[in-house]
């Protein structure tokens, strides 16, 4: 648990903060801890590469703080209908598919490597910034609803296609599930084969 990690960590205990806030509808609040969560994401990412805090937890336990946060908003603002019901269907499903594939490779002793795609960061971008500017607008009524709407075709454009991209590498990776054991079943057929045949008349040994 280095600083980066615990900055994680304490991002994660925010979420149910920031919900309860949203829920009051004290949307200020809510704005500005989202705000403070975005910054110690980009903290923990800089101290991590800076000084060679990267750690194995550390790549499981980032994009897990982001999911939370942002599924969790997204689902709240869809309950008050700030956001379309697609919108967080699309986002709630993308993650439960990733977290899904994920369990599942483990679950055949295959872990995925955690590599976050190109086309992820911007879907990942494209969903702070929807989020920031739905709760910008509710808490300050700064009249972003033109621009609100062009976010979430937006972001959900990058979050059908984030998913799509991680479906398919996800299923080029898994094709590979039986290649390594391949080369071993060849060679072991080909010895049984090339095997010299024992008369029936030779006696066996310890008979």
């Amino acid at each position: 648990m280095n600083i980066p990690n615990i900055i994680t960590v304490f991002r994660i205990f925010l979420v149910p903060l920031v919900v309860w806030l949203m829920l009051d509808g004290r949307m200020q609040a809510a704005f500005l801890l989202f705000l403070l969560a975005g910054i110690s994401d980009g903290l923990d990412g800089y101290l991590a590469k800076r000084y060679g805090w990267q750690t194995e937890l550390g790549a499981y336990l980032d994009p897990l703080a982001d999911k939370a946060l942002l599924v969790s908003i997204y689902v709240v603002l869809g309950l008050f209908s700030h956001v379309p019901v697609w919108l967080v269907l699309a986002v709630v499903s993308r993650d439960i598919l990733i977290v899904g594939a994920i369990l599942l490779s483990w679950m055949l002793a295959r872990p995925v490597p955690m590599r976050p795609l190109f086309v992820s960061k911007a879907n990942t971008v494209g969903q702070i910034m929807l989020a920031a500017m739905v709760l910008g607008d509710l808490g300050f009524a700064l009249g972003m609803e033109s621009i609100v709407a062009v976010l979430i075709w937006l972001t959900g454009g990058l979050t059908i296609l984030s998913a799509a991209a991680y479906l398919v590498t996800w299923l080029r990776y898994m094709a590979t599930y039986e290649e390594p054991s391949q080369p071993l079943r060849r060679r072991a057929s080909s010895n049984r084969q090339n095997a010299p045949t024992r008369n029936s008349n030779e006696p066996v040994a310890g008979s």
